[in-house]
């Protein structure tokens, strides 16, 4: 794919980012292709749908894999305004995407307020060091439903 089609995809995203401040939301505009085509548009619904997970990545992620009935978007190229934050990031990777494309840097993000380097630093920790209390329990219990998932004989892996 040539410079001026990704161009042109980056330049929707940014509107995307544009249309969502003047509707109340965020500074955030994605969009997923595959193909050549458009598959989904997305902007950042945090404020507007009360919802800290509706960043415009996972936004336009759920709306792309509801068009294309799967879970899988291999084959898919994502363009966002912004750098991915480490929740965006991680979607993803779990939804296979094969490329990122973004405008805007995460110091970008952090110079105007939008700062995810805590997260990455929560990351790094043991989760018994980390800033919200984590406490490890009923590993035993829990491990019933992992016992589970590797006997199936019909599960679909992801």
């Amino acid at each position: 794919m040539n410079q001026d089609i990704h161009a042109r995809y980056m330049q929707r995203a940014i509107n995307l980012a544009k249309k969502s401040v003047e509707a109340g939301g965020g500074p955030f505009g994605a969009l997923i292709v595959k193909d050549g085509e458009v598959v989904a548009l997305g902007h950042n619904r945090v404020t507007l749908d009360k919802d800290p997970t509706a960043h415009a990545e996972v936004s336009v992620i759920r709306k792309a894999c509801k068009k294309l009935d799967t879970f899988d978007l291999s084959g898919c190229d994502i363009y966002t305004s912004c750098e991915p934050c480490p929740m965006c990031l991680s979607a993803i990777y779990w939804a296979h995407i094969d490329n990122i494309y973004y405008g805007c840097t995460k110091a970008d993000a952090k110079d105007i307020g939008f700062d995810d380097s805590f997260i990455y630093d929560q990351i790094d920790l043991k989760p018994e060091k980390r800033s919200i209390p984590t406490s490890h329990i009923l590993r035993d219990q829990a491990l019933e439903a992992f016992h589970l998932w590797v006997a199936k004989d019909d599960k679909t892996e992801y």
